[in-house]
């Protein structure tokens, strides 16, 4: 944001000063050493405007430049050093069933989570974002990215079924932790969502937890459905090997609920730096001031002018 200002705005008072000079300080040297040179010189010298505007006008053009005119652009740099995020989603063929959302029971588990994940998403506006969606296999929807709108176009192309019907829970995991080993951010997060028990996954349980045990990578699992849907203990052991937490939920309000609270467990801290850029002017009504003066002086002592 711009904004123009006088550093030294009081200086303008010399203009009044000037004014009252100008009108009751009336020069009386001539009169002390030269009593009648008036009636020498009333013949050849004749009164101006031109030459009272030009001296005016340097003369305030002086004390403006003297007042400092600058343009202050201020504006503040972002650090943008959020965490990097990976979400798991599964797109199984368990995820077709309806009755999860009470508001809307014709409305798919999956159909709900991309509503739940979108809002989450959209609130995430400094963090890196990525996507992996898995059935039989896993596979990166989008990579780490800023781009929330972007993401969410893709989050709204994924359908159920397209990694195939069953689960690989540990498959889909491993690839969102080599997809976070590269990174560089402070803080790493991975959110697995499923509905279901592992029964596809070539990655097992121990080694895994070997993986996760191992990584400075954070893990929040979340379940979806009836308890006998899914494995608690093992979802459950997953997190807390890597510091995280596990949650479940029966219903749309509960999911919700267990975005919203992981979004205040990882509140990203930006620092901001603000910074001010001032462009002084004074050069240019400096050099205006100079060059009506300049030709002020030229007039009054070449052209016989008062």
């Amino acid at each position: 944001m711009s904004q123009f200002s006088f550093q030294y705005p009081f200086v303008f008072l010399l203009i009044v000063l000037f004014w009252a000079c100008e009108r009751w300080c009336h020069e009386r040297s001539q009169a002390i050493f030269f009593p009648h040179i008036s009636t020498l010189v009333a013949s050849s010298v004749k009164k101006s405007r031109l030459l009272s505007w030009l001296k005016y006008i340097g003369v305030v053009l002086a004390i403006t430049a003297l007042a400092s005119p600058v343009i202050t652009t201020s504006y503040t740099n972002s650090n943008k050093n959020g965490r990097d995020i990976v979400l798991v989603l599964d797109s199984s063929g368990s995820m077709k069933q309806f009755g999860f959302d009470m508001n809307d029971i014709y409305k798919s588990k999956f159909a709900v989570v991309k509503d739940v994940v979108g809002e989450f998403i959209d609130k995430r506006k400094n963090d890196r974002i990525g996507m992996i969606t898995f059935g039989d296999v896993s596979f990166i929807a989008s990579p780490l990215t800023f781009e929330n709108e972007f993401l969410a176009k893709i989050l709204k192309m994924q359908k159920v079924g397209v990694a195939g019907e069953k689960t690989a829970i540990n498959d889909a995991l491993v690839q969102a932790y080599n997809m976070l080993s590269k990174s560089k951010a402070k803080s790493k997060v991975v959110i697995l969502l499923t509905d279901g028990i592992d029964n596809m996954s070539k990655v097992t349980p121990d080694e895994l937890l070997s993986l996760i045990k191992d990584s400075n990578v954070k893990l929040y699992t979340i379940a979806i459905g009836t308890p006998r849907d899914y494995n608690a203990e093992y979802l459950n052991q997953l997190a807390k090997t890597s510091g995280g937490e596990f949650f479940a939920t029966s219903n749309a309000k509960g999911l919700k609920k267990i975005y919203e609270h992981i979004d205040k467990l990882e509140v990203t801290k930006l620092k901001d730096k603000k910074i001010v850029h001032n462009d002084y002017l004074y050069i240019y009504p400096l050099f205006l001031a100079i060059l009506s003066l300049l030709v002020f002086v030229y007039m009054r002592s070449a052209k016989g002018v008062e």
